[in-house]
């Protein structure tokens, strides 16, 4: 390893981490394996270790070694014709989740959130900012537009709990189509304050539409995930007989 030698050995651990590669026994390899497997010093391999204790990623068991804190990560299933809130993947893993509204109010909407929900650029929205916490730490922060004709049940409190999608479902507006797009993405100075990380941490950006009808778009969220603890599982069946035309696959 070079450069900061702790550093490279905790990216590594909060990238295994976030991938599950733990997620059967919890257990991580004693620190004299780990220092043999990247060729650091025992010392460094504690340290690395208590910088993701300190981020709420493991935890120490006297005796016993060191352990995949409870909530550190998350999957989140994902498959064609259905559509799963981060809170089922958090409640599964039997941490609490709460939500903090951070800005609330009605705003002129973006041009490409505008496009996105079929309205004129420069109409007025709802816009809601919240923090997601899992257990102790900050999961996300989400960004929602909601079009001005079904923005009026959404009060503060209601867009706390149970949030803006499931007020509006109450109300009448039903969700049924959600279109999906993910992307790499670098936290702002404002996201990275609020999940408690330096500005250009890795971040998941994951934006969702949410659809009345094939063509009726109803609100939108920009939800963006700390990198290192949430991350999205897709499972395919089936692989093709042959590979396309001018593609060549050498391996899984």
């Amino acid at each position: 390893m070079t450069g900061s030698r702790f550093a490279q050995l905790a990216a590594e651990l909060r990238e295994r981490i976030a991938l599950g590669d733990y997620a059967r026994s919890g257990a991580l390899e004693s620190e004299a394996d780990l220092g043999r497997r990247h060729g650091v010093s025992r010392v460094t391999v504690r340290r690395a270790l208590e910088q993701l204790r300190d981020e709420g990623l493991v935890t120490a068991r006297k005796g016993s070694g060191w352990y995949v804190a409870a909530g550190a990560a998350f999957g989140q299933s994902l498959a064609l014709g259905t559509f799963q809130h981060a809170s089922s993947a958090v409640a599964d893993a039997g941490v609490p989740l709460t939500r903090r509204v951070v800005e609330y109010g009605y705003r002129p909407l973006p041009p490409d959130t505008a496009s996105a929900l079929d309205v004129a650029a420069g109409a007025e929205a709802l816009r809601v900012r919240t923090v997601r916490v899992a257990g102790a730490h900050p999961l996300d922060v989400v960004t929602e537009w909601v079009p001005l004709p079904v923005a009026a049940p959404v009060s503060r409190a209601d867009a706390e709990q149970p949030g803006v999608w499931e007020t509006l479902r109450r109300h009448g507006h039903g969700v049924t189509i959600v279109r999906q797009s993910i992307a790499a993405a670098a936290a702002s100075e404002s996201v990275a304050a609020l999940l408690d990380v330096a500005a250009g941490t890795p971040v998941l950006l994951v934006r969702r539409l949410a659809l009345r009808d094939e063509a009726t778009p109803l609100a939108l969220s920009d939800h963006r995930y700390l990198g290192h603890r949430f991350r999205l599982d897709v499972e395919f069946r089936g692989w093709p007989a042959a590979d396309p035309p001018g593609l060549h696959i050498g391996g899984t």
